[in-house]
């Protein structure tokens, strides 16, 4: 995980890609690589349950309501772009690039 999570500031709210691997026997974040957050799903990619385990796992993480996470891009993509709000950016980076 030597690789650093590419954040954004768009409108208040800060953005970064998430790589999604549903179909996994665990939701967890696994690291960072080339500048996206990558994250294992349980959840399937059918009707939004992978985009809404994302948020569910970054809202435990980051410790903000779901409602402050959006997926602004890629909802029927692997690669999607997050954006949250009421966070800060050091926060972000030092969470996210600390987990495993």
């Amino acid at each position: 995980m030597s690789d650093t999570l590419n954040i954004t500031k768009k409108d208040g709210r800060f953005l970064f890609s998430v790589k999604a691997a549903p179909g996994s026997n665990k939701t967890e974040i696994t690291g960072i690589y080339n500048g996206m957050l990558k994250v294992r799903l349980c959840a399937a990619p059918e009707k939004g349950k992978a985009n809404q385990a994302i948020v569910e796992l970054l809202s435990k993480k980051l410790n903000v309501p779901k409602k402050d996470i959006a997926i602004t891009a890629g909802l029927t993509s692997k690669i999607k772009q997050v954006s949250v709000k009421n966070i800060t950016q050091k926060k972000i980076a030092e969470i996210l690039s600390d987990n495993k």
